[in-house]
């Protein structure tokens, strides 16, 4: 055994071996290069030799970055030039592929889009019904009626005549009460059917498809579903329309060019009789849907004037009867015709006639149709929306690209009586910059409106969200916010109101002085002050919230305002109100200064974070309280009041007391207030007076308080180790060894093992760690005079034994390994490192021989549980780890222990003998470094310490001959 130990202290320098250095001249990524060299001497080429896989070389063409940037510089391209070269290009590129995508979508002005909207909007719950000759209840769409195929051509003409007259309404079947979603998959029946009877080559069973499809849209029987009914139908008469120009387009240009002419003659005649067939169409929606669908068939006729064909259909509409249906028509024809025209006179004349019609208010508002709405239970306001898709689309096809007719429109509309319906469809389908250039235009328009269905509340909402997108000029602003507001603040019904300055919000956020914000939140909390209107209105709240937040530049400035946290307080509910303070702060977090100092701004944040705190519950998840977490920490870190260390340690103590269901909040208090700790420091260094130490203690009391309340046994232990830490830079002795006493006593209450992600995982590397870190520490920690010599050792060794280590685990040797690292550095002279004013135990014993009496007995114990740990190892057959541990048991003992000591020595020398015995389960290259590590403990002691060095040539020589 090792009863002999006694530590013997080296005098030799530490030096350090560096690497063999050699000069370079090439770049190691450079390309090698063959030299050839003709026989005549005269001639030298070079070429390159290719670094196969290189990924650099595959990448860059077979150049280095570095040399690549070397190319550049000798071209006079730097890197930066080169990039904005690229990026110049890229945008090129770029906005050609989008200006075309805009052509190509010029066309339909983005249909796609609002026939979506459209169906996602105008829904029903009611039962609805299909008129049609080719779909039955059992079978719809199976094809069980199909015409037969006929091979001779005169028979097949025949049928077909036979087929137009053959079309009698008592052929057809009525299916009824449909739902929506029955009612929407009849009609992909229908579509699929037209397309298969085209394929077919039954073309006249298409035709008729296409004509009983329109005929569908004479139904008004459920007037909340008519747009979406037109939706639907026009993508079969779109599909249809289609069907028929390409067949047409490969009759005219298929073939040799030889025989073009006599194609295109063909072509001609069979376009003819495709409108000879829609012309012979009874009724007049039909025949105008079906001749809308094959209009772009027209440029194969001869004489084709598109403007006359569209005048010719717009004054055909006049002559339907229901207005809703009318409207509609003219949106189709103004989808259609812009795909084969970019003429806008039709399109104004179209919304003309519905302006002629609305303006007469014979129609919309006659009597039948009051008495259909009563019919239905659809109120005014419901039936004037479904006007406004095709009225918008009419308007911003008429105002797509050109603004001739958009002032003329304008004009009208001041002189139409219920105008609401239309200033509706112009906030929405005209620009925002036209909006914004007319802004006090309009909103006298709007005040001055008063329509049936139309309240003024829905007119200022559009108005409001188009000033979000553009505003009026600056000079203009004022006027206009104030003449706006002298009508919505005369909305007597809280939802109408807002609603109405939800939209308005943003627009006064990001145009108006914060003032105007701050008045609008007064206005808003004089309107909402009961707690029922509030709750009906929490998203509108939450929305406005929103808009200010994101576009406040000055959140601190917000955060002041007298009305912001008494609006915070309409939302009721603890839920709304705690998402509500959620966003505040990540708010803040992104767009907030560096440092926030004003106390009016702190205790606004100090009341939003109490809030969430006081929101959090045992059935809360972790993920919320970390995210809650984080923002009210990031608050705290930003909280700075200078050289004023006691206010600041004053708010840390405020929001202990705010904070207190958050662990990783109080773990930041404790990060912060140890930091100001080592300002103080900073600041005093070396002319410490005792305010300043008095100021330290308290930092340190603050986190000795705090770490307890903290769940966490790992983040107490760090936060204690890290306290102690700046308790002893700060020269707080007791602090410091209170703090540490603190930590280590926590090691017996650690987990043995935590779940991570789904995977247990033992504690050990912790333990381990912590240990090590904690005995670097401890070495300038001087002893204190009222508990011996290594206290705070003492209890690390207990507490070792207090642990449970997993199985078979290397832990508690790789401790006390460290152990004896730790008391070698207390037995020297002077330690290798010190803290400023800490007078270490160097100083404090300067080697005094019961000191070090002590130390060597320490040594002992901890040899001795090595020893044992090795024995333990040895049953249980770990031979590979009891090898390792004994070398490194060995090298511990010729570095700090006299080999004169005959136990001693004998130790080493055993140790070296149960490590060769399974030598094989090693690295061969390892047992000859161990020798080499000897050799050169040899080399360094050689000289300074004779005794020893005799000794360890002794234990060389023993392991070489064996």
């Amino acid at each position: 055994m090792a009863s002999d130990w006694e530590c013997v202290p080296r005098s030799y320098e530490v030096t350090k071996n560096y690497l063999q250095s050699f000069h370079t001249f090439d770049h190691p990524l450079k390309v090698s290069t063959v030299t050839m060299v003709d026989s005549k001497g005269t001639r030298v080429s070079s070429s390159s030799i290719s670094l196969l896989n290189d990924p650099l070389l595959l990448t860059l063409d077979g150049t280095d970055p570095l040399s690549q940037f070397a190319r550049q510089e000798q071209e006079l391209i730097d890197p930066l030039t080169q990039m904005a070269s690229e990026y110049e290009t890229f945008q090129k590129s770029k906005t050609k592929k989008r200006e075309k995508d805009v052509s190509l979508a010029d066309d339909s002005f983005n249909w796609n889009a609002k026939r979506l909207s459209i169906l996602n909007k105008f829904t029903t719950s009611e039962k609805l019904s299909i008129s049609t000759s080719f779909l039955s209840v059992s079978n719809a769409g199976t094809g069980t009626d199909a015409i037969k195929v006929h091979t001779v051509v005169s028979d097949k003409l025949k049928f077909r005549l036979e087929q137009l007259d053959d079309f009698e309404d008592t052929s057809i079947r009525h299916l009824m009460d449909l739902t929506q979603q029955d009612y929407i998959q009849r009609i992909e029946q229908l579509n699929q059917e037209l397309v298969q009877s085209w394929h077919n080559d039954q073309r006249v069973k298409a035709l008729k498809i296409a004509i009983q499809c329109s005929k569908m849209l004479s139904d008004t029987s459920v007037l909340s579903f008519y747009p979406s009914q037109f939706v639907l139908i026009t993508d079969i008469l779109d599909i249809f329309g289609k069907l028929v120009y390409e067949r047409l387009k490969q009759k005219a240009y298929s073939g040799p060019e030889s025989s073009r002419q006599l194609n295109t003659e063909s072509a001609r005649d069979t376009c003819q009789n495709w409108f000879f067939k829609v012309a012979s169409i009874r009724e007049l929606l039909p025949r105008l849907y079906v001749e809308i669908a094959i209009l772009k068939c027209y440029e194969f006729l001869n004489e084709c004037s598109y403007e006359n064909i569209l005048q010719r259909l717009t004054l055909m509409i006049r002559g339907i009867g229901d207005p809703l249906i009318a409207v509609y028509v003219r949106c189709y024809l103004v989808r259609i015709g812009a795909t084969v025209t970019s003429i806008k006179e039709y399109m104004y004349n179209n919304f003309k006639d519905f302006l002629t019609i609305y303006q007469s208010n014979q129609m919309i508002f006659a009597g039948s149709i009051r008495s259909e709405l009563n019919r239905q239970r659809v109120d005014m306001t419901k039936y004037l929306s479904l006007y406004g898709p095709a009225v918008n689309f009419i308007l911003q096809a008429v105002a797509y690209k050109n603004n001739f007719y958009t002032e003329e429109i304008v004009k009208q509309v001041k002189t139409i009586k219920n105008n609401g319906p239309i200033l509706m469809a112009i906030l929405q389908a005209l620009t925002s910059e036209f909006i914004a250039a007319r802004a006090s235009e309009i909103v006298h328009l709007l005040s001055q409106s008063h329509t049936e269905g139309i309240s003024k509340s829905q007119l200022f909402r559009a108005l409001g969200l188009s000033m979000s997108v553009c505003v009026p000029l600056c000079e203009e602003r004022s006027g206009f916010l104030k003449e706006a507001f002298l009508t919505i603040n005369t909305f007597t019904d809280p939802s109408e109101y807002i609603t109405c300055v939800e939209t308005w919000s943003q627009f006064i956020a990001s145009n108006f002085p914060i003032s105007e914000t701050n008045r609008l939140l007064h206005e808003i909390i004089t309107r909402l002050s009961s707690t029922k209107i509030c709750e009906k209105h929490f998203q509108q709240l939450h929305n406005i919230l929103d808009k200010i937040l994101e576009n406040q530049k000055n959140i601190e400035l917000l955060l002041i305002q007298e009305n912001f946290l008494p609006f915070l307080d309409l939302f009721h509910k603890d839920a709304v109100k705690s998402e509500a303070c959620k966003r505040i702060l990540i708010v803040y977090k992104r767009n907030s200064h560096e440092y926030t100092t004003d106390p009016v701004v702190i205790s606004a944040l100090m009341y939003i974070g109490k809030i969430l705190n006081d929101s959090l519950t045992a059935l809360t998840v972790a993920d919320e309280k970390r995210q809650i977490s984080q923002l009210i920490s990031n608050f705290i870190r930003k909280v700075y009041f200078g050289r004023d260390l006691e206010c600041q340690l004053s708010f840390y103590v405020e929001a202990r007391g705010t904070f207190s269901n958050l662990d990783t909040v109080y773990g930041t208090l404790v990060q912060n207030v140890n930091k100001l700790a080592m300002e103080a420091y900073s600041i005093v260094h070396s002319q410490r007076t005792r305010k300043t130490q008095a100021f330290a203690k308290a930092c340190i009391a603050f986190s000795f308080i705090t770490i307890p309340s903290i769940s966490c046994i790992c983040q107490q232990m760090d936060l204690y180790m890290l306290s102690g830490q700046v308790a002893l830079v700060n020269q707080c002795m007791g602090q410091a060894d209170a703090c540490f006493e603190a930590a280590l006593n926590l090691i017996a209450e650690l987990p043995t093992a935590l779940e991570i992600d789904g995977k247990v995982k033992p504690m050990d590397s912790y333990v381990v760690s912590y240990l090590s870190n904690m005995l670097a520490t401890l070495v300038v920690v001087p002893d204190s005079p009222e508990e011996g010599v290594l206290y705070l050792l003492r209890l690390l060794l207990d507490v070792i034994q207090k642990f449970s280590f997993a199985a078979n685990s290397l832990g508690p040797v790789t401790v006390y390994l460290n152990v004896l690292d730790m008391l070698y550095v207390q037995s020297l002279e002077d330690f290798p490192y010190h803290i400023t004013g800490v007078i270490s135990n160097d100083e404090l014993y300067g080697r005094d021989p019961k000191f070090l009496n002590e130390v060597n007995n320490l040594c002992v114990y901890v040899v001795e549980k090595i020893l044992q740990q090795l024995k333990q190892l040895g049953a249980e057959q770990q031979y590979k780890m009891q090898t390792i541990l004994s070398l490194e048991l060995m090298l511990r003992i010729i570095r700090y222990a006299n080999l004169y000591k005959e136990q001693t020595f004998q130790l080493a020398l055993n140790l070296w003998l149960l490590a060769r015995k399974h030598e094989s389960l090693l690295d061969v290259k390892h047992f000859p470094r161990i020798i080499k590590a000897i050799e050169n403990i040899y080399n360094l002691t050689k000289d300074t310490n004779t005794k020893h060095a005799q000794s360890l040539h002794q234990f060389m020589e023993h392991i070489n001959h064996k």
